[in-house]
């Protein structure tokens, strides 16, 4: 691992870090904020998706999350979204390729080589973050927006018992049933539609369910909510009875302004789980 940048940040330090990753086969850089109590022990990591198009320094930089996680003594983790560099598979338009992940490890060609960004998140990262910095594996929780929201909810389903709470702002939340999900699930998944289910937290909370504190926020002036569908992950959290607050923020749009608005709810939503 290399230290790209250290800069100190509301008493704590805001690293940016490369690394060499099995599970993508590059390069990968992410962000990692430590409050000052990670200098007398290890300390409870939040860890924060990103969404279509971003890298891990949009939201390190945009959302204003390290104000918050500094009065609550808790680690910020912002992994990048995909794979980058020379060698790795892209496309032309903005929702595949590099930049656009969606947390699955791609089976299909051209994809599949280092498309896994499930177990870089999954394994990969978090093996690298645990043995170098003060981080207190047993206490996780994991948030993100719009992509990044629809990997945290499936992850989350997907590693029970890894986190203490999950939440997300705007999420993808039913991309087999809508056009941002059918495309890049197909491309990287292949056509078998049974392979998709995995992905997609509408259908896995009917299946599953979730036994850990959830928190959505959507702006019901979302320019994209007709593509994120977040009565379908109401209609699944309900059917299955799943305590949990699923708010529409009135006015609010995709932007980060929104998420800036509404972190600090967030990280005092996870703080109250990882100190519990």
């Amino acid at each position: 691992m290399e230290t790209v940048s250290e800069n100190r940040c509301f008493g704590g330090t805001q690293g940016v870090y490369t690394h060499k990753s099995t599970a993508t086969g590059c390069d990968m850089t992410f962000g990692l904020f430590l409050p000052e109590e990670a200098q007398d022990g290890p300390v409870p990591l939040l860890w924060y998706l990103s969404g279509l198009t971003c890298t891990h320094e949009n939201a390190m930089v945009k959302a204003g999350a390290q104000t918050w996680a500094a009065e609550q003594g808790i680690a910020l983790i912002f992994p990048d979204t995909s794979p980058r560099g020379e060698g790795v598979a892209d496309d032309d338009s903005y929702d595949l390729g590099q930049g656009a992940g969606f947390y699955v490890n791609a089976t299909q060609a051209p994809w599949a080589p280092n498309y896994r960004m499930w177990d870089y998140i999954a394994t990969d990262l978090p093996n690298l973050v645990f043995d170098t910095f003060a981080l207190d594996a047993d206490r996780q929780a994991i948030t993100g927006h719009s992509m990044g929201g629809h990997g945290a909810l499936t992850l989350a389903m997907g590693l029970p018992g890894r986190f203490r709470s999950v939440s997300a702002f705007s999420p993808i939340c039913h991309p087999t049933n809508g056009d941002w999900g059918r495309k890049q699930l197909s491309a990287y998944l292949g056509d078998d539609e049974s392979t998709w289910a995995a992905h997609d937290a509408t259908l896995l909370m009917r299946e599953k369910g979730l036994d850990i504190p959830l928190l959505v926020d959507t702006g019901s002036s979302d320019q994209f909510i007709d593509l994120l569908q977040p009565e379908a992950l109401a209609q699944a959290v309900n059917a299955r009875r799943v305590p949990a607050s699923l708010r529409l923020q009135k006015g609010y749009d995709h932007s980060y302004f929104f998420v800036s608005t509404f972190i600090e709810d967030h990280v005092a939503f996870h703080a109250e789980a990882l100190y519990a």
